[in-house]
């Protein structure tokens, strides 16, 4: 019985610093695309969401390595880690839905969902809406069920809870939809190849749903899981890191022509929004968020 301790008890700490080491590569990719996002490339409607998303990822990194330093530190794991954590990746797992939904209407209506036909700024406006949505979203069911103090009320648990499930069900189904639909779209039903941002849409719709989805499972049956199976915390955790701190590599590898290219050119590449004229021979403008 001792020895199955050990070995959970290493396995843990394994996982633990993998995950702050993920992190901390993390923090530097995505410094680096906000860096180059917020002031090297021209802003439009589809690079707006990756650069609310690379905030996103930054700030769940961030927090991810702090409660960690933390942890190290104090010799335990603050209450607030968890929710807090799960804060900034609800946010970027509903910007994720958004891109890709926003990716499918725009490849499969370029007449009426290309830029040049919506308002001004409506990325803009959409993007700052899910960061002020998902903060109740995700604190009102976390405060109800104890996760922020130790006070908890199970039938108002259970009501906001469940509310949150089916919200995370909705965004997940959404974004791994909309992917799925890019890829068949794309690849079978469309005699135009499928543009740049949609390929960026199908890579980061199989990153969620390998890394993504079992942090959203725990989060939606922690109470079971936690008790059966307390190792799954720890390795989806890892899976959210891999998958906060894999975008800026995949945005540079998907911009990248040349075997050594600044990073700068491979961004703008893959990132920078240039009028496309592959949807139905229809010139799309991109110039508006």
């Amino acid at each position: 019985m001792l020895s199955i301790f050990n070995i959970w008890g290493t396995f843990n700490r394994v996982l633990f610093f993998l995950s702050l080491i993920v992190s901390l590569a993390g923090l530097v990719g995505n410094a680096l695309l906000l860096w180059h996002l917020g002031l090297h490339i021209k802003k439009g409607p589809f690079n707006t969401y990756l650069l609310h998303l690379a905030a996103a990822d930054f700030l769940f990194l961030s927090c991810q390595v702090g409660f960690s330093i933390a942890k190290m530190a104090s010799g335990y794991e603050d209450t607030l880690y968890f929710p807090v954590t799960f804060l900034w990746f609800a946010v970027g797992l509903w910007l994720l839905a958004a891109f890709g939904v926003d990716c499918c209407l725009t490849y499969m209506f370029p007449s009426f969902c290309s830029p040049s036909c919506r308002p001004r700024y409506t990325s803009v406006v959409l993007c700052l809406a899910i960061w002020a949505l998902t903060m109740p979203a995700v604190l009102l069911p976390a405060n109800a069920c104890g996760l922020l103090y130790n006070g908890m009320s199970l039938l108002v648990c259970l009501k906001y809870h469940w509310v949150s499930v089916v919200w995370l069900a909705v965004l997940s189904g959404m974004a791994c939809g909309a992917s799925t639909f890019l890829f068949i779209f794309g690849n079978c039903c469309s005699s135009q190849p499928p543009p740049k941002f949609c390929k960026l849409a199908q890579c980061s719709g199989i990153l969620l749903l390998f890394c993504r989805l079992p942090l959203v499972v725990y989060w939606c049956l922690r109470p079971v899981i936690k008790f059966l199976l307390p190792f799954f915390f720890p390795l989806a955790t890892l899976l959210a890191c891999i998958d906060s701190s894999a975008k800026p590599l995949l945005y540079y590898l998907k911009g990248r022509q040349l075997r050594k290219e600044p990073l700068r050119v491979a961004l703008n590449r893959a990132l920078g929004e240039e009028p496309q004229s592959s949807l139905g021979g229809i010139s799309l403008p991109m110039s508006r968020v």
